[in-house]
């Protein structure tokens, strides 16, 4: 398709107002607020209804049933009291989880420039109405239908609807059937001048009116919504789901079993329910899941308070295992303040700094002049800045400043691999200033440089780039009448010079690189930039190999084998294009690398959908880029990556040790109910439903709430990061829990066996083991803080929800012995302090054993001294 030229303005821009505020709410009364397809928040009887329907649940109403049934009503009022308690915890955490969640979709919502009240404000996408004045940009993805009143260069990607992958110019009405072609015009009649939701901003700038929001769009109606589309289950998420549902059914089969045993037994159907249900009750772990998706979904809002917003909770997971990070050069590694430090002169054939006054003869002034025509009149990117800042400066010295003379008249924008921009500005007595600047390459092109010419300048180039400076072509033409052609290239240009810009490193891009460098991250350059700069910001800012590099040319011309050897070497990648960018990216992939790839462009967008971890900037990015990625830099600082790989190992970390103490703590409860059972025991019914429950009151809110609040272990960025294929667990690290479990088993069984020899009453008996049980469980949450630090470490690092959750274990202790109605729904009996004694030393003993084994890990390794607080 030719390239669109610039259109006129239908309506003057400068007189719209926009709608008022009190319009807005009348519009919005009577069309609808702007959401394609509502995210149904989880209304609070939603969320109490998905905890009615959890089988633990289930289990606990059918308890309290039959403890009422048969008269036994302190303990249904016991039961019934610790199933408002359950349903509470549940309650808080899912609404805690859907708040963090709420909050991030909030965030994550597309931003749109609309004017109101005669002024241009920044809003999100639900935000708009219809009638609204919404400025259209390049990059951005059209939130709304609506019609043009504006347009310059304006080009439509509307693939999401017609599955074309062309673009398609767009006008106002009046000029779409005189500059639109026939083939654009076939479409379909009338929609030259009209913009749809969903559709993205190829090239160019301009205005619309709002004419249909949410379902009532056209995208709405075809229901092509990407938000219906599910994500994909992770790894992890699979493997916890699978291993939950293992539990579930082996609880199934044990309620199954032991209700038989039971019942064949004593013949008594209601203590056999009462057995069965403890059985299974004991057997559900029903915190993992509850703990997978609190950690993910708390770790994305802790991260977004750290401005890198997440879109999908899932992709903290992710961060852990990333092994390297894409990274573009400008405003990531560098400030992106652009100051125009060197000009050549192409007629003088010299090299002069912009700021030296005394070198800009008239040619100098020519090349920077001509430079600051083919920028936007008022410019937005740093290096049009930069030029017409030195435009002003070199104006007020020695020359006039024609810019309030003239006005843009026709543009051909950004385009080419190289690429390249002209503009065409004209005064009221019809002179004009024809100007084209861009990648050297393109202009040399243009301007039809000899093979001689071409060489000269390329070696100011390399020179220029050497020394870390970014650098365009400038080039002017001369043209009569108004009849542009439809290519720049049809002009007849002279080659003008070039101009240079200074982008220092941002100051701290050295530390966050060393950073990555030590927790085992490549570190990356793809820019559309020489290699000599490339080069040269990359040794500044201290990434390895930075004398090797490979241009977009060279990658596309690489079999897929040669590029996944060049990838594995090469850290620099200059003069690169989107389809060079993508082949990187998956390379990298084929060599299970876990990629995470930095961008802002249009043209960064499927490189930044096809990485594992794709990273947009917050202020600078285009929508499309944010859109297409799964996180966002709010501040656009690439240092806080090293924040948020941190996060990631952290809550991983922490979800694990979370796990580890529920499968530890879940073996003895299971024993205790199962062995004197099956080995016919004295005493056998050691624990009823409302122990179980008890202890699952203590077991939730420590694992949920204490770990996925510990601080992250102090030598986890010096870690290699963990590969993507391996499972949640490594056989050594489930086999530590088991056997902390076993061992608590040994020893909570082992008190139960000294109460029956000693034939200590029923009642004692019940609250020693209990006692035991609940010591251990609070020594397994210290212990298990850390499996590499010691305890006499881990008690002084910082973790304000551990005191309260240990306090709330040893009050409902301490009730139990003590207050009367509540030890007899029990069945305690008030315990000596020797007896108290008795259990805490067993609970010691089988816990702190785990101690000497990470002394003797130390032996082998250096430990720091204290973890990093997060």
């Amino acid at each position: 398709m030719n390239t669109p030229q610039a259109q006129r303005t239908a309506t003057d821009v400068s007189t719209l107002k926009g709608l008022s505020n009190t319009e807005v709410e009348q519009n919005r009364a009577q069309h609808g607020t702007n959401i394609l397809h509502k995210h149904h928040r989880e209304s609070k009887l939603a969320l109490l209804l998905n905890i009615v329907r959890e089988p633990m649940f289930l289990l606990l109403l059918v308890g309290c049933a039959v403890y009422l049934f048969t008269g036994k009503y302190e303990e249904g009022i016991m039961l019934s009291v610790a199933i408002c308690l359950v349903a509470g915890l549940s309650f808080y955490q899912e609404a805690k989880s859907e708040n963090a969640l709420s909050a991030l979709r909030k965030l994550s919502q597309p931003q749109t420039n609309v004017i109101r009240n005669g002024e241009v404000c920044d809003i999100s996408s639900e935000e708009v109405v219809v009638g609204d004045v919404v400025i259209v940009v390049e990059g951005e993805q059209l939130v709304a239908d609506g019609v043009i009143l504006q347009a310059n260069d304006l080009t439509i990607d509307e693939s999401i609807l017609t599955g074309e992958s062309f673009v398609i110019a767009k006008s106002t009405k009046e000029q779409s059937v005189k500059e639109q072609s026939v083939k654009e015009q076939s479409a379909k009649e009338g929609d030259a001048d009209t913009l749809r939701a969903g559709t993205t901003v190829v090239t160019g700038k301009g205005y619309m009116r709002v004419t249909a929001v949410g379902s009532s769009t056209e995208l709405g109606r075809l229901g092509k919504s990407l938000e219906e589309i599910l994500p994909e289950k992770t790894p992890l998420q699979k493997q916890v789901q699978s291993f939950v549902g293992k539990m579930a059914l082996a609880g199934g089969g044990a309620f199954l079993l032991v209700l038989s045993y039971t019942y064949w037994e004593t013949r008594s159907f209601i203590q056999s329910i009462l057995s069965a249900l403890t059985m299974a009750m004991s057997v559900l772990p029903e915190e993992i899941p509850v703990a997978l998706s609190s950690f993910m979904a708390l770790g994305a809002y802790r991260m977004m308070k750290d401005n890198i917003l997440v879109k999908q909770p899932q992709t903290v997971e992710t961060l852990g295992s990333a092994t390297v990070i894409c990274t573009d050069k400008t405003g990531t590694l560098t400030e992106n303040q652009m100051t125009l430090t060197h000009v050549y002169d192409a007629a003088q054939k010299a090299t002069v700094l912009c700021n030296d006054d005394t070198k800009l003869v008239s040619s100098t002034q020519q090349v920077v002049s001509y430079a600051m025509w083919a920028s936007e009149p008022k410019p937005f990117d740093q290096m049009e800045i930069a030029i017409h800042t030195a435009y002003s400066v070199m104006t007020k010295a020695a020359a006039k400043d024609e810019r309030p003379s003239y006005s843009l008249v026709h543009e051909y924008p950004l385009s080419g691999t190289p690429p390249s921009m002209t503009h065409v500005f004209a005064d009221a007595a019809g002179n004009k200033h024809i100007a084209c600047k861009g990648a050297p390459e393109a202009v040399f092109a243009m301007a039809h440089l000899s093979e001689e010419e071409t060489a000269l300048v390329m070696k100011i180039v390399s020179e220029f780039a050497s020394q870390g400076l970014r650098v365009l072509g400038v080039a002017s033409a001369t043209f009569e009448g108004n009849d542009f052609p439809e290519l720049p290239s049809a002009f007849s240009w002279t080659f003008e010079g070039l101009v240079a810009f200074q982008d220092p490193p941002k100051a701290n891009i050295r530390a966050a690189i060393q950073d990555l460098y030590r927790a085992g991250i490549g570190v990356k350059i793809i820019t559309g930039d020489y290699k000599e700069t490339a080069s040269y910001i990359a040794k500044a800012v201290g990434i390895t190999n930075a004398d090797r590099s490979a241009t977009g040319v060279r990658v596309m011309e690489m079999t897929d084998d040669e590029l996944k050897n060049e990838v594995r070497e090469t850290n620099i990648f200059a003069r690169m294009f989107p389809e060079a960018k993508l082949r990187v990216i998956n390379a990298l992939k084929a060599n299970n690398d876990i990629v995470a790839m930095t961008g802002d462009g249009v043209n960064d967008g499927p490189a930044l959908k096809a990485a594992h971890i794709g990273i947009a900037m917050g202020k600078r990015g285009t929508e499309i880029a944010k859109q297409a990625a799964s996180m966002v830099l709010l501040d656009d600082d690439i240092a806080k990556m090293v924040n948020a790989v941190a996060m990631g190992r952290r809550i991983y970390a922490n979800l694990k040790k979370s796990i580890q103490y529920i499968i530890s703590i879940h073996i003895p409860i299971i024993a205790v109910v199962t062995l004197p059972l099956v080995l016919n025991w004295k005493f056998h019914d050691v624990f009823t439903p409302i122990h179980i429950i008890i202890l699952e009151l203590i077991m939730g809110p420590t694992c949920s709430i204490v770990f996925e609040n510990e601080p992250i272990e102090p030598n986890a960025m010096q870690q290699p990061p963990r590969k993507s294929s391996s499972t949640f667990f490594t056989w050594s690290e489930l086999s530590v829990s088991i056997v902390q479990g076993c061992v608590i088993a040994v020893g909570v069984l082992g008190v139960l066996w000294f109460a029956i020899e000693t034939n200590l009453s029923d009642d004692t008996a019940r609250t020693l083991v209990f006692s035991t049980l609940a010591f251990a469980n609070i020594l397994l949450t210290l212990v298990n803080r850390s499996f590499t630090a010691p305890l006499t470490q881990t008690l002084r690092n910082r973790n304000n929800l551990l005191p309260v959750a240990v306090g709330i274990m040893l009050a409902i202790l301490l009730m139990s012995y003590y207050v009367p109605f509540i030890r007899d729904v029990f069945r305690f009996a008030v315990p000596t302090t020797t007896q108290i004694g008795i259990c805490l030393g067993v609970a010691a003993v089988s816990v702190l054993w785990i101690e000497g084994k990470k002394m003797i890990q130390r032996h082998d390794s250096t430990t720091p001294k204290q973890l990093i607080q997060a």
